[in-house]
């Protein structure tokens, strides 16, 4: 976690930590296979068969020793994985994530069968969280965001000394640039630097993080002290995408992969589908990673 100069009233230690926590590429697949009830090791395999042993089971341990799923053993051959409460409050947050993905990351238009219109091709829900938590997750991403969030604009001098304590000032431009090249911070007149429309957007997805890290419900994310009063992903989206990244083809689609809009509040026994965690057919070999430092959309 990145060390920041930032007032230690508020949360923005949690927030990243939270960050950190579901990040890991293919942690936040697990969470939303495991979201329906506990699987056997057998039978989450199946559901995520691009991941192999040696990827699949590390994933499931730093899930259990993050305290969002627990293994549970009744009898040596006989283990499953399922959702801690911790683990269940977190598929709000991710139904936010997901949600700003679905309106704001790129995607490629596609031709409907049905009416012969071109329209944004369907995205599986999964996919919108890990290519947003992407943007919010390198070393200084959030902090700056933060920075400038409780600023309003500033320049890169007060941003480096507020976010980035103890780093040289020549440091602060790299993840600047990147957050712009991402669509989340834009320059000024005045050379100085705010968030821009993209990245005020990002009150629903920092508020709900912020309210799962403090024990709170996902609902209390509109009174965030600094996020409060989120834009709406409809309100937020502006006239190009966040990212201009040519994501892979996609698989053919057999079902709708929109995230819930609504929030839920309670443990959710059905809340992500398999149309909606997947929206395609599951890949026969798994989707290559995207190259150091770039995304995948």
């Amino acid at each position: 976690m990145a060390t920041t100069g930032l007032p230690r009233t508020n949360d923005l230690s949690r927030v990243t930590e939270t960050l950190e926590m579901i990040a890991p590429r293919w942690s936040v697949w697990v969470l939303m296979t495991l979201a329906e009830q506990p699987l056997r090791y057998a039978e989450i395999k199946p559901k995520l068969p691009w991941l192999a042993d040696g990827q699949l089971h590390p994933r499931l341990r730093k899930l259990t020793d993050a305290g969002l799923v627990e293994r549970t053993a009744y009898a040596p051959r006989h283990v499953t994985y399922g959702l801690t409460d911790r683990g269940a409050e977190l598929l709000p947050v991710l139904t936010v994530i997901a949600a700003w993905g679905n309106t704001h990351l790129e995607k490629n238009l596609v031709l409907n069968a049905k009416t012969g219109e071109l329209e944004p091709e369907r995205i599986p829900a999964a996919d919108n969280i890990e290519d947003a938590l992407a943007l919010l997750t390198p070393r200084h991403a959030t902090p700056l965001l933060w920075a400038l969030k409780a600023r309003g604009a500033a320049s890169v001098r007060e941003l480096a000394a507020e976010a980035m304590p103890g780093y040289s000032l020549s440091t602060a431009y790299p993840p600047l640039r990147q957050l712009i090249d991402d669509g989340l911070v834009e320059v000024t007149d005045t050379s100085a630097f705010r968030l821009s429309t993209t990245g005020q957007a990002l009150a629903s997805v920092y508020g709900a993080l912020s309210a799962w890290a403090a024990g709170r419900p996902v609902t209390a994310a509109s009174a965030h002290p600094l996020w409060g009063q989120a834009l709406s992903p409809s309100q937020g989206r502006t006239g190009t995408w966040v990212t201009h990244h040519t994501r892979l083809p996609a698989p053919p689609t057999t079902a709708a992969s929109a995230a819930p809009a609504a929030l839920a509040t309670q443990r959710p026994a059905a809340r992500w589908q398999p149309g909606e965690i997947f929206s395609h057919q599951i890949p026969a070999r798994p989707i290559a990673p995207p190259p150091a430092g770039g995304h995948r959309r």
